[in-house]
């Protein structure tokens, strides 16, 4: 059966990959690294300046950005984000791949779903996170599903090399589609096209594998640990569960969904529904990879929030599959669907204001309980309003006005989360989708180190920096530039520029230094929110931050006196 495309198909594409590359892109490098992003960036840091430090299980991030500061001279925080950045909206492209079991229109409104999504634009800005294993592994499914199996195994092969998060995914769509096949398994269709093929395992295309798994995770043999990471990434999956900091609680995982993609959960919802009643065996299979991801994120030991990111493919291709349906719309029926869209607009405009002043309201006052029977009043406003218009004109224009009304109101929710999600809100708004013990003063320790070295030692980045008992791979990164050195306690013989300590006090330093106390990280107080404080935090986003421990969340930094124009006479 012949694939009938549409008119400009191509060029919508290429506009879905420039709005995915322009909102990864933006501000790229202005949020700090934190420790788990620094730890790889680091390495291919070091790489690129001809040393051989020992390689995370993300061989090919870190052998791809070492190429990169290679070419640029250095590592910053922009070039350290690039690889994630411009693989991640690669992934923009995957539904053309799929657009003979998706269709053109849905694959195409999928690709728009994937670029604008908050989740995974959030973790395409981010140092070795799950969008190259995911990006990847879609690209080799789609070669698949095309039968273009030698390309297929170039995109396995960097799959491989992406990272642990890659079998997360394979277990996910693994049972997935185990569970389906059993499900259809008497169920045949005459022009349904099978998935594998037996030409997929040829020893060419193994070759292939190989020869792109060798020489890619070696950097054609320079880098001969390369491959060695590579296979390290099954068990350091396994052990991240137990290992990596702990962040939001459990249930703000499947949260997140209302908070960051309300629309596409909306229309997923709706099309499993429609999907499990006509048994189709496509429906079917998504909803249950979206299911299994969802629960496999949710019941980690250590859940983070982009442990959710698998479940954010078959959740966007559901709602795509549910979207296209609305976007035909008759002539006679315009002008109603318009008013009826314009109506949802309205109410819902006046259940956000009353949902945003909740949060200047008592508890116990009157003015709270007439705002949340003015919530509730909204919604069910909304509902009357499309069943009088379903009733009055047709159920066509009440669904069409109610799903574009929808589209509209809970699409602007979805671009604010996208611009939160990508950090370009500052650091004072916390998002769920950001990484956790985010640097909140880093650049004013950067700027500290390089001005007070540029007026003691004439050169902002000649001062050499001692972290005693400090363990803090962002701290290196920050002060990448500067003559570095870590110890577990300072020798008396020496006297290093500038010296970082925890807030214990040191009265050794204290006489031949001035210190200056840091906030190092503040993290908001997810799992102590009560619902009230939810509330401000998905209208305002204000969350109030832990308390400080004095240990893990502050620094002092120490410059010899004789650094500032006024203590040039005192000895260090």
């Amino acid at each position: 059966m012949t694939l009938r495309r549409f008119k400009h198909e191509d060029g919508l594409y290429a506009l879905a990959f420039v709005l995915a590359l322009a909102v990864r892109l933006v501000g790229l490098g202005f949020v700090p690294l934190t420790d788990v992003e620094a730890e790889p960036a680091l390495q291919a840091l070091r790489l690129s300046q001809g040393a051989h430090p020992a390689l995370s299980a993300h061989p090919l991030y870190i052998l791809s950005t070492s190429l990169i500061f290679l070419m640029f001279g250095g590592g910053t925080n922009f070039l350290a984000r690039l690889i994630p950045a411009l693989v991640g909206s690669l992934l923009v492209l995957t539904p053309r791949l799929f657009a003979d079991r998706l269709h053109p229109r849905p694959s195409l409104i999928l690709a728009f779903f994937l670029a604008l999504d908050p989740g995974l634009t959030a973790v395409s800005r981010q140092v070795a996170s799950p969008i190259l294993a995911i990006t990847f592994f879609a690209w080799t499914f789609g070669l698949l599903n095309q039968r273009r199996f030698r390309w297929a195994a170039v995109a396995a092969a960097f799959a491989f090399l992406s990272g642990p998060n890659l079998w997360q995914g394979v277990i996910g769509v693994g049972v997935a589609y185990g569970i389906s096949t059993l499900l259809f398994k008497r169920v045949k269709s005459a022009d349904e096209k099978p998935f594998f093929s037996a030409e997929m395992t040829q020893y060419s295309n193994l070759l292939i594998f190989a020869a792109v798994l060798l020489l890619g995770g070696t950097f054609f043999f320079a880098v001969p640990a390369g491959i060695g990471a590579a296979f390290s990434s099954i068990p350091t999956y396994f052990m991240d569960w137990f290992l990596r900091p702990e962040s939001a609680p459990s249930w703000t995982i499947p949260f997140s969904l209302i908070i960051y993609q309300p629309f596409v959960l909306l229309m997923a919802l709706i099309v499993i529904v429609r999907g499990s009643l006509d048994g189709s065996r496509r429906i079917v299979f998504l909803a249950l990879w979206f299911v299994l991801a969802l629960i496999f994120a949710a019941v980690l030991p250590k859940p983070q929030i982009a442990d959710l990111t698998w479940a954010l493919l078959p959740l966007s291709a559901l709602a795509a599959l549910e979207f296209e349906r609305y976007l035909d719309v008759d002539p006679e029926e315009r002008n109603e669907a318009l008013g009826a869209t314009a109506l949802v607009v309205v109410l819902w405009i006046f259940f956000w204001l009353a949902l945003a002043s909740v949060n200047w309201q008592a508890v116990d006052s009157q003015d709270f309980t007439l705002r949340i029977a003015m919530l509730f009043g909204s919604i069910a406003l909304i509902l009357i309003s499309l069943v009088l218009i379903g009733m009055g004109w047709s159920i066509r224009v009440a669904s069409l006005g109610g799903v574009w009304g929808m589209a509209l109101c809970l699409g602007a929710l979805a671009i604010g989360g996208l611009f939160g999600s990508a950090g370009l809100r500052g650091l004072d708004a916390p998002e769920l989708w950001e990484l956790p013990n985010v640097p909140t003063q880093a650049q004013l320790i950067r700027d500290t180190v390089s001005e007070i070295s540029d007026i003691g030692k004439g050169n902002a980045h000649s001062a050499d920096v001692a972290l005693v008992n400090v363990n803090s791979p962002a701290l290196e990164w920050l002060l990448r530039e500067n003559p570095l050195t870590n110890v577990s306690a300072l020798d008396a013989a020496t006297a290093p520029d500038f010296v970082i300590t925890d807030y214990e006090a040191n009265p050794a330093l204290a006489s031949a230094y001035r210190g200056q106390e840091f906030v190092w990280r503040r993290e908001p107080n997810w799992r102590e929110a009560d619902a009230l404080t939810w509330l401000r935090w998905a209208t305002l986003r204000e969350m109030p931050p832990m308390s400080s421990d004095g240990i893990n969340d502050g620094l002092i930094l120490w410059a010899r006196v004789d650094l500032f124009l006024d203590g040039r006479t005192q000895a260090p």
